[in-house]
C-alpha cells in the first residue's frame, strides 16, 4: 500500500496499533510498531527525514485492533 497522506494519522481510535515499515528488505530498512495513537508523529517524522535523506521512500503500514480490544 502507498500512502503519500499518511492516512493513518485521521484514525482516532485508541485501540489501534500500526505496524510500519520502509524500504523494507534492504539495508536500509526502517520498521516501527505499536500503538498508533503514541506514534502518528513519530512516523511522520521518521518517514520525512528518510524521504529527505534518500530523496525518495517506499513504505506501507497495517492498522489493526489491539488484542486487548478483542
Amino acid at each position: 500500500m502507498l500512502d503519500a497522506e499518511c492516512s493513518f494519522k485521521h484514525v482516532n481510535d485508541p485501540e489501534i496499533d500500526i505496524y510500519w515499515g520502509a524500504y523494507l528488505g534492504t539495508d536500509d530498512e526502517i520498521l516501527v510498531s505499536g500503538n498508533l495513537k503514541g506514534l502518528t508523529h513519530d512516523i511522520e517524522r521518521i518517514r520525512s527525514e528518510a524521504k529527505g535523506k534518500k530523496g525518495w521512500i517506499m513504505d506501507t503500514y497495517l492498522l489493526r485492533r489491539t488484542t486487548s480490544a478483542q
